[in-house]
């Protein structure tokens, strides 16, 4: 894995520490294997975007003090150049990237979302995690699985959904995809 990926395996270990939690308890309360989260901590797996919101919002903590070390300062407005935002690296296919990344208890994440295709057969990989999610696409059409529902999004068209709720998504017609995501 990446030196980024690294350090921020070594920060959630330390929010852990720090809190007094045992591997065993958090693993528990995440619903985790105890080494899948010994995985995640020891950065030699990817560490799913879902993970890091929970990790954040378990030890109260901004989703930027995990990925980058360093708290958010801004109060009255953020602004992230094209390509500047905060990269989250994720499974190969799929890249992050945080867009307001420096504003201080923001209410909702935005992202940038690239989904590369993948071979025709390749399965679905399901997340969750706390909270409501708004996606719109930019560019590229994407199939979207939630709680056994399918849906197929093409650039303008939006979804706003529980994302408590198993949810995956997949690049269609052989092209890039990309879409905004906002977290609430």
């Amino acid at each position: 894995m990446t030196e980024h990926i690294r350090n921020v395996a070594m920060r959630i270990k330390e929010l852990r520490e720090i809190a007094g939690v045992s591997l065993e308890t958090l693993a528990h309360e995440f619903a985790l294997s105890r080494e899948t989260l010994l995985e995640y901590e020891s950065g030699a797996v990817d560490i799913p975007v879902s993970f890091l919101f929970k990790v954040a919002h378990r030890f109260s903590v901004e989703l930027t003090d995990l990925l980058t070390g360093e708290s958010p300062r801004l109060h009255i407005y953020s602004l992230v150049r094209n390509g500047k935002g905060v990269g989250i690296d994720r499974r190969q296919r799929y890249k992050y990237q945080q867009l307001a990344y420096n504003f201080v208890h923001k209410k909702a994440e935005p992202f940038l979302v690239t989904v590369e295709p993948e071979p025709p057969g390749t399965p679905v990989n399901f997340n969750s995690h706390p909270g409501q999610e708004f996606n719109y696409v930019l560019e590229g059409s994407v199939k979207i699985l939630i709680d056994n529902h399918e849906l197929i999004l093409n650039p303008g068209d939006s979804l706003y959904f529980d994302a408590n709720y198993p949810h995956g998504m997949q690049a269609l017609d052989n092209r890039i995809t990309k879409f905004l995501a906002i977290i609430f």
